[in-house]
């Protein structure tokens, strides 16, 4: 965390300095803005709270809810989100209240006696040590809170405004804000009615049943696997052993997920009500709390189970539907002009809760798109960047539904259809990498290079996200996480990874930073607006392979320890050694000749390039700045 570059700070460091439109911010929706919105749900908060990073974009997000979620229906959180909680800064604090899922269970019928259940299995959550961030349970609300607290203390200062709900919109091109939005007030002394406020860009994460998404056009096309679910949160006296622990459970009297919340006691339950005949029309909806209540009993047997309370239930049938498009630009039209409006989470995807992947890949959804806004809306990039938001993640939200297709048909399988007793638990270890968040891959385009150089670097693959490993800042001799300093502040990250000559030498590494801080060329000064900090754009960081004991920061290219700040200040934390025996070159399989490495906002490798590569490095950023 960077702090006092400006002047002595004794109060809370994570409050940043307003800036922008959150200096004196319009406590009441205006009638113009940047960007609106609709809807304050995971993606739509995560969107938020990038955009208020930007602080000349005027940003409001809407809900129709008279003011915060209290209890959220998603509480799974895969490593890949908590990664990305590190770079809004709050992963060490939602993980402290969170449950810790470590060990999944599997249970099945006792083959001596098949009417009661017995273990069958017991399975590491990450067995491939995927990520050094935990699993995660923890109540969607307080995600949203984190996420809040985030925008608030961020120099736009954005907060929700609570009690609009969206009806429609029409965009009228030519116009400074084309989006003509209406919205209806749903609180306060003028609910019921409506006005009209007028937008740049309209973002709708508003849900599955989006009205955003019905005013572009856009429907969700799918099938529905025709098998209902009741689930609850409860608190319960049980003699079941691994109430604490994640569990699939297969009887002769149906399927459960049992997952434990965090707090101590409760546990949510999905508990399979069987298959849905095509004509029920919704009847199973109806389904009673003590109907569902009777059935976990049934499938739990011979463990007991005396439900004292619940905090939260429904019935749900499981659907898989997906749009074939995430903004307002027709198929026949991609190319020929950019989007206006955008949809996010399960306005343009949806699929069933056991998989624990809706919130997840909603944030990614925000996360992808709000960095382009912001750097579209505040002149750094053309519009046309705007058009990758649905070409990349329309691609990664068909991928979900065909894995969580297979999963919730495993979890709603009866126990003799399984030839053998553990496919459930290889297959939940076979293709952990998938549910943790981090099977995402981008494909090349003009924000994904082309693997040309991928061997200077093959533990980073390009298009996926940035695996950290430890080094050691040689400023201050603390080993940390290298990707763990990546912040949510919009910027591009280069990371140039030295070749193996001393930091004060002449070498490769030396030449690159210089062109780098020097040349009319290089992205950092091409891109860099004029009277901005060196590294108000681009983050360049420097690993070098010599000890940190062998060299002086001041032996670094100045490249790497830029002015920042309104006095000018040295920033010390750029410089970083790999650690003796566990060198990062080795874990990610770096080359010794050094490589550079650039990594996109939203934490995704965007290209690995040569030290030399100066042109081709100016040549991947120039379509992507005006």
């Amino acid at each position: 965390m960077q702090f006092h570059h400006n002047g002595y700070v004794s109060t809370d460091p994570r409050v940043e300095e307003a800036a922008g439109y959150g200096i004196d911010r319009a406590t009441e929706l205006p009638d113009e803005m940047d960007v609106l919105i609709v809807g304050s749900g995971p993606a739509g908060m995560i969107t938020a709270a990038q955009l208020a990073q930007f602080p000349n974009v005027n940003t409001r997000i809407i809900d129709r809810r008279p003011g915060r979620l209290e209890i959220g229906q998603a509480d799974g959180i895969q490593a890949r989100s908590v990664e990305t909680f590190q770079a809004f800064g709050f992963a060490e604090e939602i993980v402290a209240e969170a449950y810790w899922i470590t060990e999944m269970n599997f249970w099945g019928p006792d083959p001596k006696d098949p009417k009661n259940i017995v273990r069958h299995s017991r399975t590491m959550d990450d067995p491939q040590g995927i990520s050094e961030f935990k699993h995660l349970i923890v109540n969607q609300a307080r995600v949203l809170d984190y996420f809040a607290r985030f925008a608030k203390l961020s120099p736009a200062r954005i907060t929700p405004d609570y009690g609009y709900d969206f009806k429609s919109l029409t965009v009228e091109e030519g116009e400074e804000y084309p989006v003509h939005a209406v919205l209806e007030y749903t609180d306060g002394p003028n609910a019921g009615t409506e006005r009209v406020v007028r937008a740049k860009y309209v973002v709708g994460s508003d849900g599955a049943r989006s009205n955003v998404r019905r005013s572009i056009g856009a429907t969700l096309a799918g099938d529905q696997a025709f098998h209902a679910w009741g689930v609850m949160d409860t608190l319960a006296l049980t003699d079941f052993p691994d109430v604490r622990i994640k569990c699939a459970i297969h009887s002769e009297a149906g399927s459960i997920l049992l997952i434990p919340r965090e707090g101590g006691n409760l546990f949510r339950l999905y508990v399979d009500l069987g298959e849905v005949a095509a004509d029920d029309n919704g009847k199973v909806r109806q389904t009673s709390l003590d109907e569902i209540i009777k059935h976990a009993q049934s499938i739990m047997h011979p463990y007991t189970l005396e439900v004292k309370d619940v905090a939260w239930h429904s019935v749900y049938e499981v659907g898989h539907r997906l749009t074939d498009r995430f903004d307002d630009v027709l198929l026949e039209d991609i190319g020929k002009r950019d989007p206006r409006v955008f949809i996010t989470g399960d306005a343009c995807h949806t699929h069933s809760a056991k998989a624990g992947q809706g919130m997840n890949v909603s944030m990614q959804d925000g996360f992808n798109l709000a960095w382009k806004l912001g750097h579209v809306l505040t002149g750094l990039a053309p519009e046309s960047l705007l058009s990758t938001y649905s070409a990349e993640r329309q691609v990664i939200a068909k991928n979900l539904i065909d894995f969580d297709k297979e999963w919730s048909t495993l979890m709603a399988k009866k126990p003799e259809e399984f030839e053998d007793p553990s496919f459930v638990a290889d297959f939940y270890v076979r293709t952990a990498e998938f549910p943790s968040g981090f099977m995402t891959e981008y494909q090349p385009s003009v924000l994904t290079g082309e693997r040309t150089h991928q061997e200077l670097a093959a533990g980073f693959p390009i298009g996926k996200r940035f695996k950290s490993a430890e080094v050691m800042r040689c400023s201050d001799t603390n080993p940390l996480h290298l990707g763990h300093q990546h912040k949510a502040d919009g910027r591009w990250r280069i990371y140039v990874f030295a070749d193996q000559a001393a930091p004060g030498a002449a070498s490769p590494t030396t030449d690159l930073a210089e062109w780098l801080a020097e040349s009319p060329d290089s992205p950092i000064v091409k891109h860099t607006p004029a009277g901005a900090d060196f590294d108000s754009v681009f983050d360049l960081k420097v690993v070098y392979q010599t000890g940190y004991r062998d060299f002086d920061i001041t032996d670094a290219p100045a490249a790497f320890r830029p002015s920042y700040g309104k006095f000018g200040l040295m920033h010390y934390e750029k410089i970083f050694a790999a650690i003796e025996g566990n060198s990062i070159f080795d874990e990610r399989q770096v080359s010794k000749d050094g490589a550079i490495i650039v990594v996109r906002p939203d934490m995704y490798v965007a290209n690995i390039l040569p030290l030399d590569a100066k042109e081709e490095l100016a040549a991947f950023f120039a379509p992507l700045f005006k």
